[in-house]
């Protein structure tokens, strides 16, 4: 179940919580001024860039489909079009991008998004015990075991991120 420091619902939260699984909710003070999310949520909860993944969603061949990349990195579009089985794969619009998760980019969680899209989780995230990520809104992150991330968005690992 989860342990939250400042109980903060979103339909992420929802999520885990319905499939029993473990998590904690960090909340972080968002500077609205803030361009790179992830790394001012790593900044602000001292944790390692590695560790914390960001939401990335991209436009394929068929369709949208959701990136899940470590902060430190980028997004290879080309590794991830083809860990989807596709051949090339552009970043998404980011007014797309909201009306389809429901979230607001700097918040947009691989989880409890409205409509499900094929995801694929960066294979480091499977190094840690738990990583992070959002929890659905700025300021606010998710911290839970990475299978718990493959297992609730279906997920398939790969390698998709660059440095």
């Amino acid at each position: 179940m989860a342990k939250t420091k400042g109980g903060q619902g979103t339909p992420a939260t929802v999520a885990l919580t319905k499939a029993g699984a473990e998590f904690t909710l960090h909340p972080y003070e968002h500077d609205a001024n803030a361009q790179a999310y992830g790394e001012e949520a790593a900044d602000a909860l001292g944790v390692p860039y590695e560790r914390i993944f960001k939401t990335l969603v991209a436009e394929t061949e068929a369709g949208l489909a959701v990136a899940v990349v470590p902060v430190a990195g980028k997004l290879d579009l080309k590794a991830f079009a083809a860990a989807l089985s596709g051949k090339k794969a552009a970043m998404a619009e980011a007014a797309k991008v909201e009306r389809v998760t429901g979230y607001v980019v700097g918040g947009i969680s691989p989880l409890g998004q409205r409509k499900r899209l094929p995801t694929v989780v960066d294979a480091s995230a499977l190094a840690f015990e738990t990583i992070y990520f959002s929890a659905g809104r700025r300021g606010l992150q998710i911290e839970t075991a990475p299978g718990n991330l493959v297992t609730l968005t279906g997920a398939i690992t790969a390698h998709i991120a660059k440095d």
